[in-house]
């Protein structure tokens, strides 16, 4: 699961991974057998059950809010979390700062139709060298692999033609489903909705493809690592994604960046090449957006914006200073 979470990326790739999981269910129907119906029931089982009891309601959650200013220029940075359960966040000074921005921009913007995706998986997610991911697992870790797609009703079989990188990311995801976090809750998602609303203007910082390159462009050795880690840590999953949950929800980059770095696999090139290197090149379009007028609200992975290089970090190694927008409860 370490790929999805890249050493401090919390669960941005969990979202990814929901996005292209939808994308390549043509790809995985091929080889999917068609699942027997379900027999009707009969007697007295036919009759309704009764309702379930409502869920309480989730706490409020309040999620770290920064901006960065000059004499003409706001920008707001705000971390979010790609797959979440129906917690409240989008209110309070978070929805005061959007409210008030001119433009909304993210990491990658959100297709609207997940399968226009599906040339991307094909051209990066398949290994077009006839190699099987079964063959480069131990037969220990074929048999965890049957057991982690068993609840997705498809043959373990059908991810022989997958990079291990993607095959990690739809197991961490789909784990991350079941534990009640759905993309359809996530924050991006919610800001894209809301920024249609207002016909405001949504940019990306990346991109679907780019980002996907970049997980493509990780050595193999790395990559099968980082399935290895999915699968021990799948059984899990609650027990880790619950306290960055929390983490999150209270607004606690430290808690973040710390419970990150206990769940990572210590990869200095991992940590360069999915924090490191990508924050600073954010910084640096900050810097530039700076010179332009106007309120930007950016929405990026939480970890981006915690530990000791964090965007903040970076914006301030460069005389840039950002500050912490406190919590004030708006009615």
């Amino acid at each position: 699961m370490n790929l999805a979470l890249e050493k401090g990326m919390l669960v941005k790739k969990l979202f990814l991974a929901a996005v292209l999981a939808l994308a390549s269910t043509a790809a995985l129907s091929q080889d999917a057998p068609d699942p027997a119906p379900a027999p009707a029931p009969v007697g007295p089982a036919a009759a309704p059950a009764p309702a379930a009891p409502a869920a309480p309601p989730l706490p409020d959650a309040n999620p770290a809010l920064w901006v960065v200013r000059d004499a003409d220029t706001t920008i707001y940075l705000f971390g979010t979390i790609h797959l979440l359960d129906g917690r409240p966040w989008f209110n309070d000074e978070v929805k005061t700062a959007f409210d008030a921005s001119d433009s909304l921009v993210m990491e990658a913007i959100i297709p609207a139709d997940p399968m226009s995706v599906v040339p991307t998986i094909m051209r990066y997610g398949v290994d077009t060298t006839g190699r099987k991911l079964s063959d480069r697992l131990t037969p220990a870790e074929n048999q965890a692999l049957v057991r982690a797609v068993r609840p997705l009703g498809i043959p373990a079989a059908v991810f022989d033609r997958f990079e291990p990188w993607f095959a990690s990311m739809m197991l961490s995801a789909t784990a991350a489903q079941r534990s009640g976090l759905d993309a359809a809750n996530g924050v991006e998602t919610v800001l894209t909705r809301a920024a249609a609303e207002r016909n405001m203007p949504v940019g990306e910082l990346e991109g679907l493809e780019w980002q996907v390159r970049l997980f493509d462009n990780l050595p193999e050795v790395l990559q099968l690592a980082e399935l290895r880690s999915t699968l021990r840590q799948l059984d899990n999953t609650d027990q880790i994604l619950a306290p960055m949950l929390a983490a999150w929800s209270t607004g606690d980059p430290e808690a973040l960046a710390r419970l990150m770095e206990s769940y990572g696999d210590g990869s200095p090139l991992l940590h360069r090449v999915m924090l490191t290197n990508r924050n600073a090149a954010w910084a640096r379009w900050i810097h530039d957006r700076l010179e332009r007028p106007g309120t930007v609200f950016i929405a990026v992975g939480a970890a981006h914006l915690a530990g000791r290089d964090s965007v903040q970090a970076v914006l301030g190694a460069h005389g840039i200073r950002s500050e912490r927008v406190p919590h004030a409860t708006v009615q």
